[in-house]
């Protein structure tokens, strides 16, 4: 595959590692990037190794998202042909914008001298992970390089959400920054169960920060932890416009705080071994927000544990192989710090926070930007692995990956989780943090991740397809108050796979007591919301296609590569049948496999009712706004209002009283409602 990247943050050589293992898996990798640029505040100038193929154009401009490169550089490499253009700038950016307009004009030009060609297909890059409106034209740009990509790559779970909301069409997949965990790795596997590396005061503990020294990255915070335990000693590797308020705030602790200065990266790893802790106190500001933690997994991967403050995307990384501690508050931080550095818990964070840096590893990121290149030239994926390196064809065995989001009721996700156990891989995502949820994981040998905070439902199996233990698998979406049998699950995918145009299947449901319920449904419309507001909702409209609802749902590897995750707009309810209906538009097919039964408790996992019914409006409301437009859900709203007032007027009892919070909430917007009433925990 010949793959062209223009990147002006690949003017660091550290940062080229997934280029370097892509082509040593046989790719033909190009990349253009800046002459110079300022990182970190001072000028960085790449230095390309011999097998690299990188070349270098002048920029105009220092803002990442208000410089230009020389386009005489663009239109040369862009006149070349490649199989897929990586455009890793934000989709915001001057440069973005710059690049697809050279695109489109070399496109002209070739056409206008008879070479017409199919334009390769183009991803975008974005970290930003706070929700910001942009003025004419830049929200114009990035609006029209959105619609156009193929695939958007993020470093976060809310800027992948983000993307989505300002109008991704193409897959988007979140990977993380890469690292070289030959570089970055312990000075001893074998010292994991005991201390770090570096000479050692007994009796003390080796705190450290790495990072720029600015107000928002809550160093004086740390430095109020560190005061509170005479037992603690801080050494600080940075700079910034703060190191002198902070350096004067330190002195009144002596010898006890250590100011180093900018390190290195070839001193980092040193750096991270001498230390018992590494600290990223961060804290909220307006505007900013820690887009990722480079310095989170370059400590992990030395064997350092980590605790950090729940601000920004560094929950990503941290939560399940760190601890993560409310920002602003030092005795939070010091409890953190204690809990971190227990010798039992040390060697628990140590050992996955190994694990995580693997996930970032440049052999791992590199395959995973393999998958999206495939899925951006819609060619079926493949095991890019050692043993594909021969070049052979594989064809794919068939595999499940089990996902399940728990939040509370810790009983029935035991339930869920048995029957399936040692069966296929499983993965639990837990909105609730509950440490009841861990140990049942490790119990049924699940891999487990704690978000930080409550995703909801969308973004938690988003989560889960980050860290796919068998990224070529289907995915069985399970809900942990649904239980099902191994032998259920393999009818399904022989099922799946029985028909080429199946995106998903479903089994029949029943409750507790044997009673059936609704497995399939038709998409939500305005029409549809007529029909029911007269009752006719089980009448079929012409050519009405249906979708299989999520409690227990197989989906094909295949539909989820095309048609990319969830919407995390969604908080809850409707999330399936946005992605059903997503797949339906490029052709896909939902079927309901009637021989299969799973037992499924509704709502065993929800708290209040009317909770849940804002939810479920809102989420109605949010479907139909994205797929109808405005005007469509004014149509919709009008049915759905008529309905509630007819239910009102004509039922007695507690369906008077749901019919009648239904009509509260079409009548005051349930989005809106939402927002001021059901702000998620």
């Amino acid at each position: 595959m010949k793959v062209l990247r223009i990147s002006h943050s690949a003017v660091v050589d550290a940062w080229r590692g997934r280029e370097v293992e892509l082509r040593r898996r046989g790719d033909h990798v190009r990349v253009v990037t800046a002459a110079v640029w300022d990182e970190g505040g001072r000028d960085v100038r790449p230095t390309p190794s011999p097998d690299e193929e990188l070349e270098t154009a002048r920029t105009f401009g220092r803002h990442p998202a208000l410089f230009l490169y020389d386009p005489r550089a663009l239109w040369r490499v862009l006149g070349e042909r490649w199989d897929v253009l990586d455009i890793h700038e934000e989709p915001v950016a001057l440069a973005t914008a710059e690049i697809l307009g050279v695109r489109a004009a070399r496109r002209l030009v070739d056409a206008a001298r008879g070479r017409r060609s199919r334009p390769a297909p183009y991803l975008l890059y974005s970290a930003q992970n706070l929700l910001k409106r942009y003025p004419w034209p830049f929200r114009a740009l990035e609006a029209a390089a959105l619609r156009g990509a193929a695939a958007v790559v993020t470093c976060n779970h809310d800027a992948a959400r983000i993307v989505r909301y300002k109008g991704a069409r193409g897959l988007v997949e979140r990977i993380p920054l890469g690292l070289d965990t030959t570089v970055f790795s312990p000075a001893d596997d074998a010292e994991l169960g005991t201390q770090p590396a570096g000479p050692r005061t007994p009796g003390r503990v080796r705190v450290g920060y790495a990072g720029r020294l600015t107000a928002q990255k809550g160093v004086d915070v740390l430095l109020a932890a560190v005061a509170r335990d005479e037992a603690l000693d801080l050494v600080v590797a940075g700079a910034g416009p703060e190191e002198a308020r902070l350096r004067r705030v330190a002195a009144r602790l002596g010898d006890r705080v250590d100011f180093l200065g900018p390190l290195d990266t070839d001193d980092l790893p040193a750096f991270y071994r001498g230390l018992d802790v590494l600290v990223v106190p961060s804290r909220h500001a307006p505007g900013l927000a820690e887009q990722f933690g480079r310095v989170v997994v370059e400590a992990m991967a030395c064997g350092t544990p980590v605790v950090a403050t729940r601000v920004g995307s560094v929950p990503d990384l941290v939560a399940g192989a760190g601890v993560l501690v409310a920002p602003d508050e030092p005795e939070a931080l010091l409890d953190g710090i204690r809990q971190a550095t227990h010798p039992r818990t040390a060697r628990t964070l140590r050992l996955a926070g190994l694990d995580r840096a693997r996930e970032c590893s440049w052999p791992e990121v590199a395959r995973r930007y393999r998958a999206v290149y495939e899925a951006a030239l819609g060619a079926p994926a493949r095991d890019h692995g050692s043993a594909a390196h021969d070049g052979a064809a594989r064809r794919p065995s068939p595999r499940v990956e089990v996902v399940v989001v728990a939040y509370g009721h810790p009983d029935l996700l035991r339930s869920a989780l048995e029957p399936l156990a040692g069966a296929f891989p499983i993965t639990v995502v837990d909105n609730s943090s509950d440490p009841r949820h861990r140990a049942l994981a490790q119990v049924f040998g699940a891999a487990y991740h704690d978000p930080g905070r409550n995703l909801g439902f969308a973004a938690a199996v988003n989560v889960a397809l980050a860290h796919r233990q068998d990224p070529g698998a289907d995915v069985f979406l399970l809900n942990p108050d649904a239980v099902v049998g191994p032998e259920t699950v393999a009818t399904l995918h022989e099922a799946l796979h029985g028909d080429p145009g199946l995106a998903s299947v479903g089994p029949a449901q029943v409750d507790g007591a044997g009673r059936p319920g609704r497995v399939v449904w038709p998409f939500p419309s305005p029409a549809r919301a007529w029909l029911e507001a007269a009752g006719l909702g089980r009448l079929r409209l012409p050519r009405e296609r249906t979708f299989v609802i999520g409690s227990a749902l197989l989906i094909r590897a295949a539909a989820l590569r095309g048609v990319g995750g969830l919407d995390e707009r969604f908080f809850l309810y409707a999330e399936e049948t946005d992605w059903a209906y997503r797949a339906d538009r490029q052709g896909w097919r939902h079927a309901l496999v009637p021989t299969t039964e799973v037992v499924h408790e509704g709502a065993g996992t929800g708290g209040d009712v009317r909770v849940r019914e804002l939810h479920f409006h809102a989420s109605q409301e949010r479907y139909l706004r994205k797929h109808y437009g405005a005007a469509g859900w004014t149509a919709a709203r009008a049915g759905l209002v008529a309905g509630a007032v007819l239910r009102s007027a004509a039922l007695r009892g507690p369906r008077r009283e749901h019919a009648q919070r239904r009509l509260r909430a079409y009548l005051g917007g349930p989005a809106s409602l939402e927002d001021r009433e059901a702000v998620p925990s």
